[in-house]
């Protein structure tokens, strides 16, 4: 038997344990958790945006199935109207439609309430409407006789014209504009993706930007698809109240009579009133909402205010304004016609097209002004020397007079693409292009360009200024009217088309371009062969002052002693007529220092380097699978190679017989083209001995044809075997 204090003690600490967990304590807890924890918890929930929405939304459903008390309806209809018109200003004030992203959500939303306290005034209506004319609460009321006064057929007659006027333009409108605009932005997306990569490509724009852009791009296609299928919850709503008036009409007639025993007259203007006033306080904030609807989608091109965009373009033609204020004279001259009202317009059109005018005029005054002080400002000028007339320029571009309007003062886009050009090469390949000097020259023919080296013709291409260029990149024939051509930079078939057919033409999967792109991207190729001459020996010191400060004791141990800065030009050159980038200069330096320490042929250095940027090189080299597909050098090419080199040191080179080179040749053209047909761009992997000279042949007829050495793979790299020479 247990002791009996023990089972006080342990009595006590169950009774304590209840109180705790369940029993009401006499502080004022309650079941569970005190109340004060309870409604903080509680607080907590509602301040969570998703909570309070979720909750929201099961207040409009409770709605559709609890009836609600009239003093509850006419706060909840008070709300929808207010929402309508916070809807309405909202759009009126964005400046671009994606600053309303979430515009078809808050459509739907509104409908949803309308439509709920649609059916709880309907509930209230049918069930009470004998009763009198407050029945359905003070604000069904007041619409009803604010607007029917003594005679319901007016009441009838204006809703009638609302719901016509909902129905039948605005929401109709609306949804064509949708459906229209949806298409379109669709239809458009290939076009502004290719945009997008041009610009990135030719480093007008950045990595992010370049996101940035996508990302409202398919923001505006996923809004534009959304609004297609918003713009029938307006029309869905304009007809559904449609059908509930009438239901409400007919009913509230039929059950005032039969079951109420009113007469015809009292049901009919009881009846009526009241659903006249509850189809007025859900029609017109549903004729806001659409309003709203319709601007949304209207302003799609419009990049400002609505009141901005609308106040602007109309104040930019004073004539139309000065046009619009004679005809309100003439109006008011007319006989039998009221003086004031056009007199009055006449005045106001009249003010706004003088002010405007005397806007453009200071306007233009100004810009007289500041151009005559700048013309005054110049200074004469001034004989060139002749050191200046014999200085060399790196790279000039020189064009015809048919495409000097490429580079006036309105059209900045080419010499935009040039200096883009410069960052763009400076990131990819740590080699600064000296600057482009862009100049006329009236012996070439009116639409031609020439790209010149250091003074010596490097390429050259004939363009259509107010046309784009049309290509195929899968290599069928374009089926667009247009004049045919061939690519300037790769000599690929193309067309110049009419800019009026550049949708059409993205539509198909062309890519199409601009002129100065066309410029652009053959001047990118032309630099990109020849940066190996551009690099100069002032660019290179230059390449070497601007490394860190960690790099300089490194650079100190080196020049002059193991290498001198022509060496380490030469070194650079070679990396560069291969266009392996040099950006990452320590590592390039510290694999010269390095090679200094067996050799000082310059040649031997560039492999041994190559060897040390094995990382970036096997990086390049890697298909979409992260792969290197390669084509070995068989063992019997390896040895007839090898057994070819003669002389030593600088003096080394390949002594071949011309009848075994064009078999070496015409082995590598037949695979790689192989290669090429089935969609393969495979590396040619050689010993680190006959590497050089293996690629100094090949760089002669297939010059983007990537070779390496076993030493310059990274052994981390994956690697696929798919042939052999």
């Amino acid at each position: 038997m247990a002791d009996p204090a023990t089972e006080v003690t342990t009595a006590s600490a169950s009774n304590q344990a209840l109180t705790q967990t369940g029993a009401p304590a006499s502080t004022g807890s309650g079941m569970g958790l005190p109340f004060d924890a309870v409604m903080g918890r509680l607080g907590d929930s509602l301040k969570r945006g998703d909570l309070g929405f979720a909750l929201g939304i099961v207040l409009i459903l409770v709605v559709l199935i609890m009836p609600l008390p009239p003093w509850l309806l006419d706060i909840s209809l008070a709300m929808s109207l207010v929402l309508s018109v916070l809807i309405l200003m909202t759009v009126v004030f964005i400046k671009r439609a994606l600053e309303f992203n979430s515009f078809p959500v808050v459509l739907l939303i509104a409908t949803l309430l309308r439509l709920a306290l649609n059916l709880a005034s309907t509930r209230l209506i049918l069930s009470d409407g004998h009763k009198g004319t407050a029945a359905a609460g003070k604000v069904i009321e007041a619409f009803g006789g604010f607007i029917m006064g003594s005679n319901f057929v007016i009441g009838v007659i204006v809703f009638a014209i609302l719901t016509l006027v909902n129905f039948m333009v605005i929401t109709k409108g609306s949804t064509r504009i949708a459906e229209v605009t949806a298409r379109f932005t669709l239809d458009a997306m290939p076009g502004k993706q290719m945009a997008i990569d041009a610009d990135l490509s030719a480093g007008m724009i950045d990595e992010k930007e370049a996101r940035r852009r996508r990302e409202d791009m398919q923001k505006e296609a996923d809004f534009f698809g959304a609004m297609d299928g918003a713009s029938k919850f307006v029309r869905g709503d304009a007809i559904a109240g449609i059908i509930i008036t009438f239901i409400n009409v007919i009913g509230g007639m039929i059950i005032g009579m039969v079951q109420e025993d009113l007469t015809f007259t009292a049901a009919a203007n009881t009846y009526t009133r009241l659903t006249v006033g509850d189809g007025l306080i859900s029609q017109i904030p549903a004729l806001i909402v659409s309003t709203a609807a319709g601007l949304m989608v209207s302003k799609g091109g419009l990049t400002e205010s609505t009141d901005k965009a609308i106040s602007g373009q109309f104040t930019q033609y004073p004539k139309a304004l000065g046009m619009s204020s004679l005809l309100a004279v003439a109006m008011a001259i007319l006989p039998g016609t009221p003086v004031f009202p056009f007199l009055l317009l006449a005045v106001l059109t009249g003010g706004a097209a003088a002010y405007s005018t005397w806007t453009a005029d200071s306007k233009q005054n100004k810009e007289k002004e500041m151009a005559s002080m700048k013309a005054k400002q110049e200074v004469p000028v001034q004989e060139e020397p002749i050191s200046q007339a014999m200085k060399m320029d790196q790279v000039r571009l020189e064009l015809g007079y048919g495409l000097l309007s490429l580079i006036n003062n309105d059209n900045r886009r080419l010499t935009d693409q040039i200096k883009s050009l410069r960052r763009a090469l400076a990131t990819d390949m740590g080699f600064v292009m000296p600057a482009v000097r862009i100049q006329d020259n009236m012996q070439l023919p009116a639409n031609s360009y020439a790209v010149f080296i250091k003074e010596v013709e490097a390429g050259r291409g004939d363009l259509r200024p107010n046309m784009l260029l049309v290509m195929d990149p899968r290599g069928e024939e374009i089926s667009l009217p247009g004049e045919r051509t061939r690519e300037p930079t790769f000599g690929l078939p193309a067309l110049w088309i009419d800019p009026a057919n550049r949708e059409e033409a993205l539509f198909r999967g062309y890519t199409v371009v601009d002129p100065p792109t066309v410029i652009t991207t053959h001047l990118t190729e032309v630099v990109r062969d020849n940066m190996s001459e551009l690099l100069s020996y002032a660019e290179t010191q230059k390449l070497l002052d601007e490394l860190d400060k960690e790099h300089q004791k490194l650079m100190a141990e080196m020049v002059p002693s193991q290498i001198t800065v022509a060496g380490i030009q030469r070194v650079l050159q070679n990396l560069l007529s291969e266009r392996i980038s040099i950006r990452d200069l320590p590592t390039i330096l510290e694999g010269v220092s390095e090679a200094c320490a067996i050799t000082r042929n310059v040649l031997l250095i560039s492999e041994h380097v190559r060897a040390r940027l094995s990382r970036q090189l096997s990086d390049k080299s890697v298909d979409d699978s992260g792969i290197i597909p390669i084509v070995t050098l068989s063992p019997e090419w390896e040895q007839e190679f090898s057994e070819s080199l003669t002389g030593q040191g600088e003096d080394r080179q390949l002594a071949m017989a011309p009848s075994r080179l064009q078999e070496f040749i015409s082995a590598v053209r037949q695979n790689f083209e192989r290669f090429a047909m089935q969609g393969e761009t495979p590396i040619l992997l050689t010993s680190p001995t006959v590497r050089p000279y293996v690629r100094s042949i090949i760089d002669r007829f297939r010059p983007m044809t990537v070779v390496m050495s076993q030493n310059e793979i990274h052994p981390k790299a994956k690697i696929r075997t798919v042939g052999q020479i």
